[in-house]
């Protein structure tokens, strides 16, 4: 009810200004404990995903509080999990403004924010500041002026700071808003991204005792046979999740509106069909393997469940939250609810199978490879003698 009173008001302000005003809004009612003004928490819904159990499926998606700055406060509207970033190494300021467009007829959303964020450093101090405790994701990314080709090295950076505060890290290679980002999802390029950032999980959680789920992000402009090729390289390479999807380049839904011309990424509802189709086609080619994380268009409950329906675990909202308000979240994780314990454990049961499939596959590969050595050396004993 606040919100639907509230919103008018904040549209008629700049949309960034907007965003401060409600996050700063928010921030405000959460500190003197008034954040049923904005609706009733979500009752339970857990669920277990990369090994962590979830209050409930829907979180918030990555760059609504890039800084970390309003967790709390993000918290208080009941969300089963929250994702801060995208943040980079050094602080940049992003694109030149005006680069955030909302057009409210088609409840949809161009933005070419290019990562603007204050840095690593800064967030790690947010993030020893907030008094939540619950399931924090961090997504990171590169500098516009770090070359693509050294990309991972800043990728490595923020992964080596952010791994003791994040319960899962969220790799973003497909925002359209950063030059040459989306190359990064060309197989050879990912293959060798996904090589070193493994390696370096891996090592961190012999370091520490604790393993932090490694997760991609993926764009919604994908061909059906770059999915594929994307899916075999996440099971290749043992990645823990993945994003689907990012924003869209395509205009699909908007175009009879003027601005629609503008250039960056359009989430919101026109890109609701085009990301669920790729999650489908993600569900398929990685057969239970990984699971997803879905996100792009969910405007109301029904929304949230196609996505799950479609092959999604979990789900993010964050441009609906714009149109929608708090109460979206509450919708989103009732229409969850009387199919998602049911299908979860079917795919739980599924992902088991593929495991113990894949187990023997490479007990197979191993003893192949030890039978071949020893009769190997047998046959050069016997040239030997």
């Amino acid at each position: 009810m606040l919100y639907s009173l509230l919103r008018p008001l904040l549209f008629r302000l700049d949309p960034e200004q907007a965003h401060e005003v409600s996050l700063n809004g928010l921030r405000f009612c959460n500190n003197y404990g008034l954040d049923a003004l904005f609706g009733s928490r979500p009752a339970p819904l857990p669920i277990e995903v990369m090994g962590m159990t979830f209050p409930n499926p829907v979180g918030i998606g990555a760059g609504l509080d890039k800084n970390g700055e309003y967790i709390d406060a993000l918290a208080g509207l009941g969300f089963g999990f929250i994702e801060v970033g995208t943040v980079t190494p050094k602080p940049q300021a992003g694109n030149d403004k005006p680069r955030l467009f909302r057009f409210p007829g088609a409840d949809a959303i161009i933005n070419r924010m290019g990562f603007n964020n204050h840095g690593v450093d800064a967030l790690l101090e947010n993030l020893k500041k907030t008094r939540y405790r619950g399931i924090l994701g961090i997504n990171i990314g590169k500098n516009a002026t770090t070359p693509i080709e050294a990309a991972v090295d800043d990728y490595l950076i923020c992964m080596n700071k952010v791994y003791p505060y994040a319960s899962y890290i969220t790799i973003n290679i497909s925002s359209p808003n950063t030059k040459g980002l989306r190359d990064l999802q060309n197989e050879a390029a990912l293959s060798v991204l996904l090589s070193q950032l493994k390696m370096r999980q891996l090592e961190l959680a012999d370091q520490t005792g604790r393993y932090v789920p490694l997760v991609v992000k993926i764009a919604p402009d994908l061909t059906t046979e770059a999915i594929a090729g994307i899916a075999k390289l996440f099971i290749e390479h043992r990645i823990d999740g993945v994003i689907a999807t990012n924003t869209t380049l395509s205009r699909d839904g908007l175009m009879h509106l003027p601005g629609a011309e503008q250039q960056g990424g359009m989430s919101g509802a026109p890109l609701n069909s085009k990301s669920t189709l790729v999650i489908r086609e993600l569900a398929l080619q990685l057969e239970g393997a990984v699971p997803i994380i879905g996100v792009g268009g969910i405007t109301r409950g029904g929304d949230a469940w196609e996505k799950i329906d479609a092959g999604a675990s979990l789900v993010q909202i964050y441009s609906g939250l714009i149109f929608r308000g708090p109460v979206l979240v509450n919708e989103c994780v009732e229409a969850a609810r009387p199919f998602l314990a049911e299908l979860e454990a079917k795919r739980q049961q599924q992902r088991a199978l593929w495991q113990h499939a894949r187990a023997e596959a490479e007990a197979a590969r191993l003893a192949a490879e030890a039978q071949a050595a020893a009769e190997a050396e047998k046959a050069k004993q016997q040239t030997s003698s």
